[in-house]
């Protein structure tokens, strides 16, 4: 949309509390925080799930996979919900979501109802996750890379203070009876279920307590104005910043034509490889390493390696998020980026060659989570920098689905670090399925130059949208037939050759973000009149 004139002042929104601004941004990172559990607290259940369930790891870190891709390939669809309904109601059906998909878990008995229950909470998670963020973007125009890194923190540091309480719970599931007053009355009243102990009981009073705080945030979220800006958008955030934001409004259909679209998609997809895999595999690789159980002191704290590392992490993941996300505003998304995802590269590699360390464990997989967790803040501000707000939510929600793209990766990781075998079927036919829209929206209208009729672009669309439901379901459910076996047991390369992969991405986003893309001039609308250079006034 073209930015207002002068003549024609924006809407003006409401002083009172709740409808100020930072109230909604509030709201929308007390529910991002009530969700993080569901990725960031998941490597607690994977030993438990493996001793109870009886199968393969690799098979349960397919659980992560598809809670990440639904978390993540429907958030186009759900933010295009939310900018047509708003966000109240979608945000209260996430939460319901994301609270029944960990209850079910805990009552989950096979491998496939355990699938089936984290990707009804992959589906709630990312309904919170993409409102959450769109409404940053869209409520935060002159500080898009502080607002966006306020709420992409409620996630990534959310956990950072139920990871203990989790942990106990599942090592002993009436320990909240001889905790505080407050964590008796929660969990020992108010949440009288329980399920079979252990793990099951962590799962079901938690998954009930974090879906019931979502739809108490929920309440407080509203959309802005059609044409609001805040008083401070012509005076707040860097030249370099504002010269890069586009002065209207891609569409995502207009947005996926863009050279920009598809290679920030590259870069997250590769930057977000190696976080997942620190994600999911920590704890495990904290096993590995028999570092898990070792008392580390820091600053007058002791903890089991473990458990340190994950509360660190959670904190430095969130704290990182608003930072870079500040640091962007002032010197430019790209730069922040090249720096981000270098120091993500050497924490990653030291953190390797000294995990045997407990407390070398602790400080380096800190330090991976404050280079990774950046991804969250910066792309969705050069995201709505260069397509603009008005489709923020869904824009983003297109790129965001990087993330769950790079989920594919982590249990091919964990087969790959024991040099197990492991099914392909489903990677393969997501890939068939990613690379013919890739195809169809992309690479034959401006790379190519084809001009697909409409009835091909629809075929071809709609082709690989079957193949990726058809991966869906045979990630979920192992024994779908398919016309071929792709079955093949892995070389074991070690925790060290799972994460060189890891490595090589993130410094070639980083060479990327600082040779390429900062030197791409910011996308132009074609029919809009405008140039590249403008200096905008609305988004």
């Amino acid at each position: 949309m073209s930015a207002p004139s002068s003549a024609t002042p924006a809407p003006e929104v409401s002083e009172s509390l709740l409808s100020n601004r930072w109230t909604i941004l509030t709201a929308s990172i007390i529910s991002m925080v009530a969700v993080a559990n569901f990725q960031y607290g998941w490597t607690l259940f994977v030993s438990p799930l493996q001793k109870q369930l009886k199968v393969e790891q690799a098979l349960i870190q397919v659980t992560f996979t598809v809670f990440v891709l639904l978390e993540t390939w429907l958030v186009p669809f759900e933010g295009w919900l939310v900018d047509k309904f708003g966000p109240r109601l979608l945000v209260m059906l996430g939460g319901v979501l994301a609270g029944l998909g960990w209850v079910l878990s805990g009552k989950a008995e096979t491998i496939t109802a355990l699938y089936m229950a984290y990707a009804i909470a992959g589906i709630g998670a990312g309904i919170v996750y993409g409102t959450a963020v769109g409404s940053a973007l869209k409520w935060f125009p002159d500080h898009r890379g502080l607002a966006a890194g306020l709420t992409a923190a409620g996630f990534g540091a959310g956990s950072a203070f139920t990871v203990a309480p989790i942990a106990k719970m599942i090592s002993d599931p009436a320990w909240y009876q001889n905790s505080w007053p407050t964590t008796k009355f929660l969990f020992g009243y108010l949440i009288p279920f329980g399920g079979q102990g252990g793990y099951q009981t962590a799962f079901i009073k938690w998954g009930i307590f974090q879906g019931a705080v979502v739809v108490i945030a929920a309440l407080f979220l509203k959309s802005p104005p059609t044409g609001w800006l805040p008083k401070t958008w012509r005076t707040k955030g860097s030249e370099e910043v504002r010269t890069r934001q586009a002065p209207v409004s891609f569409t995502s259909g207009e947005m996926v034509s863009t050279p920009h679209f598809w290679l920030m998609y590259v870069m997250m997809t590769m930057v977000a490889t190696g976080g997942l895999m620190a994600v999911a595999q920590l704890a495990p690789m904290a096993t590995s390493f028999k570092v898990d159980k070792i008392p580390v002191n820091i600053l007058w704290l002791s903890m089991p390696a473990l458990t340190f590392a994950l509360s660190a992490d959670r904190l430095v993941n969130g704290f990182c998020r608003p930072l870079w996300g500040w640091i962007s505003d002032h010197i430019g998304r790209e730069k922040t980026m090249a720096m981000a995802f270098g120091l993500e590269a050497v924490a990653i590699f030291i953190l390797i060659k000294t995990a045997a360390n407990p407390l070398m464990f602790v400080i380096f997989s800190a330090f991976t989570f404050f280079g990774w967790g950046e991804i969250f803040s910066l792309f969705p501000a050069l995201c709505g920098d260069f397509f603009g707000r008005k489709y923020a939510t869904a824009n983003y929600g297109f790129l965001y689905t990087a993330k769950g793209t790079a989920a594919v990766f982590i249990p091919i990781g964990s087969a790959l670090a024991a040099g197990k075998a492991f099914d392909f079927r489903a990677d393969i036919l997501l890939l068939i399925g990613g690379i013919m829209v890739l195809f169809a929206v992309f690479l034959a209208p401006t790379i190519w130059q084809i001009n697909l009729s409409k009835m091909t672009k629809a075929i071809l669309l709609s082709l690989a949208g079957f193949l990726i439901v058809y991966g869906l379901t045979v990630q979920v459910l192992p024994k779908t037939w398919t016309p071929f076996a792709a079955k093949w047991t892995l070389p074991a390369a070690g925790w060290m050759g799972v994460f060189t992969v890891a490595i090589g991405f993130d410094l070639i986003a980083a060479v990327l973000a600082f040779f390429v893309l900062r030197k791409m001039k910011a996308p132009v609308l074609k029919g809009s009149g405008e140039t590249t250079t403008s200096t905008v006034v609305a988004a």
